[in-house]
């Protein structure tokens, strides 16, 4: 079993790490950028770059840049406004960063990505080339969502699961999360009793724990649930995590004993399955009975037909969607083989009887394994 002292040795020993620093460390409402604040992350990185580490950080804070020279005095509601901030801020953040990083005879690049770019297989790579030349050109690469252009639908939201997913981009063996809480916590900060939570060994701890807060600043867009959403994605993909304030990054990235670790509870998965557990939108839900429930949980098979009991939600063949069993509990997610429409003709059947009644085409699996991830408490925590 991964221990805390382990993952923390796995942070402290990683050759490739991801740091993520969220709006509210970096920019108030009243002064836009911290300088002061930037400056010292840029610090500590440039030493840990000196050191011999290959460094991506990936840095919120450009919408929030941009609403002083804007004149805005508070973060606004409608996208354009938004994406007019961000591409105003944008400019602004590197131009500080490049500043700050000088002192250690670093460039930095700018790397602006969309969801889309994580999620397609061709796109995923392009990216991953680029940050991967970067990196082996001795470039600091600097990550952030390309809100200026960013559709609402398909978006990450935050920099949190942005950070897990160029993790696992990048091959890193650590991801550090920095925002304005020092830790998870037993309940939301300035609960009586409450109290740092130093470890989570895996989705069964996260059930026992309250988890909550938003921030302080009023300037970001992630509360501690993405936060825990990003650190329980990196373990997932075998990428030990430690999720701590600003303020701690040095004691973070050298494993000390500041924040909550959470340990590595899967080996790496493909892009296709973390994008599918972690950020996929579901389109609607597969309703099966209890011999195909366990058979998916259970045995790892594929979700055939015969098991099948009914379908809601307006889905298309390719669509994302849910797998419930018959006490309506979350079994898997998958993508779906057959529209919600085509599925009634097909309930209960054998393949054999779909492919001697339906045709050929139907005698394929509802959804095959290999596009099927299974479902914890996590899972539920982070539905939108």
């Amino acid at each position: 079993m991964i221990s805390e002292a382990l993952t923390r040795a796995q942070v402290s020993e990683a050759k490739r790490i991801v740091v993520k620093i969220g709006s509210s460390s970096l920019t108030t409402m009243a002064d836009g950028l911290d300088h002061d604040r930037l400056r010292r992350i840029a610090d500590v990185l440039g030493a840990e770059r000196a050191a011999g580490r290959e460094v991506v950080l990936v840095s919120s804070g450009a919408v929030a840049a941009g609403l002083d020279p804007m004149g805005i005095s508070r973060r606004p509601k409608d996208q354009a406004t938004k994406q007019a901030a961000a591409g105003v801020g944008q400019s602004l953040l590197m131009a500080a960063y490049t500043q700050a990083l000088a002192a250690h005879r670093l460039v930095p690049a700018q790397v602006l990505l969309t969801a889309d770019d994580l999620i397609h297989r061709a796109k995923y790579r392009n990216a991953q080339r680029a940050v991967e030349r970067m990196l082996s050109l001795g470039i600091f690469p600097i990550v952030n969502e390309n809100d200026a252009v960013v559709s609402h639908g398909v978006r990450f939201g935050d920099n949190d699961r942005l950070s897990a997913l160029v993790a696992h981009l990048i091959h890193a063996e650590a991801l550090v999360l920095l925002s304005d809480v020092d830790a998870l916590c037993t309940a939301p900060p300035g609960t009586p009793g409450s109290e740092r939570v130093p470890f989570v060994s895996g989705p069964e701890h996260l059930e026992e724990l309250s988890i909550g807060g938003t921030g302080a600043a009023g300037t970001g867009t992630g509360g501690m649930v993405t936060k825990v959403q990003a650190a329980t994605m990196a373990a997932d993909s075998g990428i030990a995590t430690i999720l701590t304030s600003a303020d701690r990054v040095a004691e973070a990235v050298a494993g000390d004993d500041v924040g909550t670790a959470f340990g590595v509870t899967h080996r790496r998965r493909s892009t296709r399955l973390l994008w599918l557990a972690h950020l996929a939108q579901k389109h609607g839900t597969v309703h099966v009975d209890e011999g195909a429930a366990r058979a998916v949980s259970e045995r790892g098979r594929s979700l055939l037909a015969v098991g099948v009991t009914g379908a809601d939600g307006g889905f298309d063949a390719g669509d994302p969607v849910d797998v419930r069993g018959p006490d309506s509990a979350l079994v898997a997610r998958g993508i779906v083989n057959f529209a919600e429409d085509e599925l009634p003709a097909m309930l209960g059947k054998s393949s054999e009887e779909l492919g001697n009644t339906l045709g050929a085409d139907y005698r394929r699996e509802v959804i095959h394994r290999n596009d099927m991830v299974l479902t914890d408490a996590v899972f539920e925590q982070g539905e939108q």
